[in-house]
Parts: C-alpha cells; sequence; structure tokens
C-alpha cells in the first residue's frame, strides 16, 4: 500500500494513493488536478546515515565507520515530489544523494532490530542535497530545502537487496542495491533509538551510493527504488518564481 498526502486549497490531505488520486477519509484527490503532492510525513527530524556503502567510501576515501555515522537535518529541509530545488545562493557545488529512507510510524525508545518493523510506517526516497563547498556538515546538509522526499511511502517492501538508481537529465549517475549498505536498516534504526525518542513521522535515511555529484540549476534529479518509485525534482534558479 502507499500512502501519501496532498495539498489542497483547503489544506492538507492523507489517504492511500493508487494510480494517480489519492483516496483520503472524505473523498478522492487526484494528483496534480486537485493540488501537488507533499511530502509523504510530517517529521519532528530527519536522521541520515552517511558512510554506509563500501564504493562510496573508496570514491571519497572515507574510512569505514564502526557504528553508523549519521547527522540531522530539521523538517524545513522537506521538500515534495516534483516541487522545485531552489539552487542555494551560498553555495557553488551543490551535490544529490539518492537513499532509501524509513518513516516511523510511532513513538519509539531502545527498539531491538528485531521489533523495528513494527515501528516503521514504510520506506520513501530521500535525495540529499549537500552544499559541498560550505563548512561543517550542519551548514552543508541542513539547510532549507536540502530534503527532497518521496513521493509516497510504500508500506509493503523489504528494505534490504532494492536496486536503486539515480539519473540527471535521463543520464544515470548512481546504480546499486541496498544488500550493499554495512548498516541494514534494521540495525540503524535500531542504534538511533538507543540515543533519540523516535516520533510518529520522523525519518531515517540510510546513505548513498557511490557517485553522488553537482547538479546545476535547469537540471532534473529523479532517483528509483525498486518497489517503490521515483522521486522527482528539478533544480531551479534561486529567484525562479
Amino acid at each position: 500500500m502507499r500512502l501519501a498526502r496532498l495539498l489542497t486549497t483547503d489544506g492538507p490531505v492523507a489517504g492511500t494513493y493508487d494510480d494517480g488520486t489519492i483516496i483520503g477519509a472524505d473523498g478522492t484527490y487526484e494528483v496534480g488536478v486537485d493540488g501537488p503532492l507533499l511530502p509523504p510525513c510530517e517529521p519532528s527530524a530527519l536522521y541520515c546515515v552517511g558512510r554506509n556503502y563500501g564504493e562510496k567510501l573508496a570514491q571519497m576515501a572515507y574510512d569505514r565507520p564502526d557504528v553508523p555515522d549519521f547527522f540531522i537535518k530539521p523538517p524545513t529541509a522537506l521538500l515534495g515530489h516534483e516541487a522545485p530545488i531552489r539552487y542555494p545562493s551560498f553555495t557553488d557545488e551543490l551535490t544529490y544523494a539518492g537513499e532509501l529512507a524509513a518513516v516511523i510510524d510511532h513513538r519509539c525508545r531502545n527498539v531491538t532490530p528485531a521489533a523495528v518493523p513494527d515501528v516503521v510506517r514504510g520506506y520513501t526516497i530521500l535525495n540529499d542535497l549537500d552544499a559541498l563547498d560550505q563548512e561543517r556538515r550542519t551548514a552543508r546538509k541542513a539547510f532549507d530545502g536540502s530534503g527532497p522526499l518521496g513521493p509516497w511511502i510504500e508500506t509493503a517492501v523489504d528494505p534490504v537487496g532494492i536496486e536503486m538508481y539515480t539519473e540527471i537529465n535521463g543520464e544515470r549517475r548512481q546504480s546499486d542495491n541496498t544488500e550493499e549498505m554495512f548498516f541494514k536498516p534494521a540495525t540503524v534504526i535500531s542504534f538511533l533509538s538507543e540515543r533519540f525518542t523516535l516520533r510518529p513521522g520522523d525519518v531515517i535515511s540510510f546513505g548513498s551510493p557511490a557517485n553522488p555529484g553537482t547538479i546545476e540549476s535547469g537540471d532534473v534529479v529523479e532517483i528509483t527504488y525498486e518497489g517503490i518509485g521515483t522521486l522527482r525534482n528539478h533544480v531551479v534558479d534561486p529567484n525562479a518564481s
């Protein structure tokens, strides 16, 4: 089942997504006619894991971490599917990174790896944008609009063994399988739950495969995860209307 959110003239609507429509509690809405898709959840935080794929470590000359290496984006980082990515005026080196992400279903803490499926609503896709020429991780990764998320939450998918790819203007730039993660989703979620109280709607992403690269105004970024879908956004000048 796919869960999605839509912005109507009367406000956000949530429901199940099926072939371009959202079936909500009070009716059916057509995506693009009744409104655009919103990010599929409302997190209090986005917990993002880095350095979690072998080829990525070799490419970036990183050491393999002993435990999940993570940082946090605020809710203001969110963008929805098809929403424009406004190229930040403070960077000349904006990069994409196609990541699998889990959405937490209910408040929890100290979750064992075996119990993780009980606390996860489902899985979606995150583009972990990075202003690479800025100093320190928060300045690079936590700015407004740095976390396109969507297009929906898929509730019936095994996060291990998923094929993924990222295309920029139709050219394939990333291709990998989540089986190659050092720390699998259940391990990551359990690890974070020892340190933070996770809340409904919180997002946990699991890192990017090799070949995160730069993007420019005019580019179209499409990130696909097998069994979930494709997150698509276009990059625009920060002053675009």
